[in-house]
């Protein structure tokens, strides 16, 4: 979404996630809050930590040549990195939330809980965020502004608003992952959101860019050849074969899978 609309792939969305993580280990592990008080915390601290990143990183340099905003995404994800380094040291942490319940057994196969639920609230989240998008004034002031920047503010749009906005719905969805993903791979370190980021991308670049059900077919088609890799190849291979899969696409269909060639007037 935030690259639809501002053109700027952000390099700290995966620190976002990091952020969720450690929020998670903080007020479960120091404060013994419930569950559900967590998740609305973690996502209440990753919308804090993006919007004002964009606000005090980003919206300076909107009219400022695409380099500058990339290489200031760099160094914010650097910080908040470097950050979490001096606050909390270097030694990973274990995560402190788990599910104890038994696997779905379909014939011979087993499938984890943590699997089923990251499956099933990946998929309730994509549709919400499709109606959003596709439904709410909201939404449409966020296609509008991806359309066309210069002609939304003529017709009466806040752009600043809409693309805070934006910021704070994928930050919201990072606090989201942070759990999943922290339920799957219970160790929190400072560079935790480092690769989940730029494979996420990669995802959505594989898919299709600012196509919300492409970045989740992305996502889904790297994680099959990851574990097909790593089970049937070598585990050192995984992310060749996933890199490998991302050029083949792109060679063939540049747009991504569910993209569309779109044609610019000059």
């Amino acid at each position: 979404m935030v690259y639809g609309i501002v053109r700027l792939i952000n390099f700290a969305h995966g620190d976002i996630l990091m952020v969720g993580a450690y929020t998670a280990v903080i007020l479960t592990t120091m404060l013994g809050l419930p569950f559900p008080v967590v998740v609305i915390l973690v996502i209440l601290m990753c919308v804090l930590f993006g919007v004002v990143i964009e606000r005090v990183a980003y919206k300076p340099l909107r009219s400022s040549p695409r380099i500058s905003s990339l290489i200031t995404a760099i160094g914010v994800s650097m910080l908040l990195q470097n950050l979490a380094l001096l606050i909390f040291s270097p030694t990973p942490k274990p995560y402190p939330i788990s599910f104890n319940i038994k696997p779905l057994t379909i014939g011979g196969l087993q499938i984890g809980f943590t699997t089923v639920l990251t499956i099933a609230v990946s998929a309730l989240l994509m549709v919400l965020l499709q109606i959003l998008v596709a439904k709410s004034r909201a939404g449409k002031s966020m296609r509008a502004v991806s359309e066309d920047y210069d002609a939304a503010q003529l017709m009466g749009i806040n752009v600043n608003t809409t693309i805070t906005f934006t910021f704070a719905i994928g930050c919201a969805l990072a606090g989201i992952g942070s759990i999943l993903y922290g339920l799957a791979y219970p160790t929190v370190s400072p560079t935790l959101g480092s690769l989940p980021g730029l494979k996420a991308f990669i995802a959505a670049v594989l898919g299709g860019i600012g196509i919300i059900p492409g970045a989740m077919l992305g996502g889904l088609i790297m994680g099959l050849a990851e574990s097909l890799t790593k089970a049937y190849i070598s585990s050192q291979l995984s992310d060749a074969v996933v890199y490998g899969i991302l050029i083949v696409v792109l060679l063939f269909k540049p747009s991504g899978l569910l993209g569309r060639r779109m044609r610019e007037k000059v």
